[in-house]
């Protein structure tokens, strides 16, 4: 059996309001694995819970029942995190460093020393495709240029899990290909990555499995190749009432 890298037991997280009346119930006894190698797809409507997860996996909030472990270990533990790197869904990136800078930024923060930084950045940003602009104020970047540099950013430290929140938002076509490229590249090399998209065709492309959240809970879960249908037409049998979230922007992008 392969070994699980992300592990969610029961997991419930309730926010509350100023009088700690509980307000929203984001996620409810939600159980989940991601296995070592793997690409895994966390799907769902907005208001479906999966920020909410992506958070508690990553430690920044504590569920109120259940456990997560990382790693086998408390996702807040350095040990945990020194193995993960994270993709937020927004880029926010320091206008004034060049491309290279801001990934040479990043590898102090990982404790590399200025030469190895240097060498990583290269690799990054060769990765990446951006090596002719290296060298540019990521502030005339474009969205997606930008988004490349995170990329790379998230990737410093040679991480064995890799967060990607929205890995695609605001790529062209072709970008968006190579990324899709990328992601398979990683996770062949054994890297283990858990990925959210608002666009079922990327899924489809690049996820091995997914799981379908509505409402704070799983309602489907499996391999792409098992669910017996598109992924756009088993989505919608089973989150059902598509008025919930904007169909258009959901399905299409």
């Amino acid at each position: 059996m392969s070994e699980n890298v992300i592990e969610l037991n029961s997991v419930s997280k309730t926010f509350r309001d100023f009088w700690l009346r509980p307000t929203v119930a984001a996620v409810d006894a939600l159980s989940m694995s991601v296995r070592k190698g793997e690409v895994f797809g966390l799907l769902g409507p907005n208001g479906s819970g999966k920020s909410t997860t992506i958070k508690m996996i990553l430690g920044l909030i504590s569920p109120n029942a259940g456990e997560v472990r990382l790693f086998s270990m408390p996702p807040q533990s350095s040990a945990a995190r020194a193995k993960l790197g994270y993709l937020p869904e927004l880029s926010y990136l320091h206008p004034f460093l060049t491309a290279s800078e801001t990934i040479r930024y990043y590898a102090g923060l990982c404790g590399l020393s200025r030469r190895e930084a240097k060498r990583r950045a290269g690799e990054l940003m060769e990765m990446v495709g951006l090596s002719d602009v290296a060298n540019r104020a990521v502030g005339g970047f474009s969205k997606g240029m930008a988004r490349r540099v995170a990329l790379a950013a998230s990737l410093v430290g040679k991480p064995q899990l890799l967060i990607l929140d929205e890995p695609t938002s605001g790529l062209d076509p072709v970008s968006t290909k190579e990324v899709k490229t990328l992601i398979k590249a990683l996770a062949a090399g054994g890297m283990t990555i858990l990925t959210t998209s608002h666009l079922l065709a990327d899924a489809e492309d690049v996820c091995d499995r997914v799981m379908i959240l509505n409402r704070g809970k799983c309602v489907a879960e499996g391999a792409i190749g098992e669910l017996g249908a598109s992924l756009e037409d088993f989505f919608l049998a089973k989150v059902g009432d598509v008025r919930d979230f904007k169909l258009a922007g959901f399905l299409k992008g």
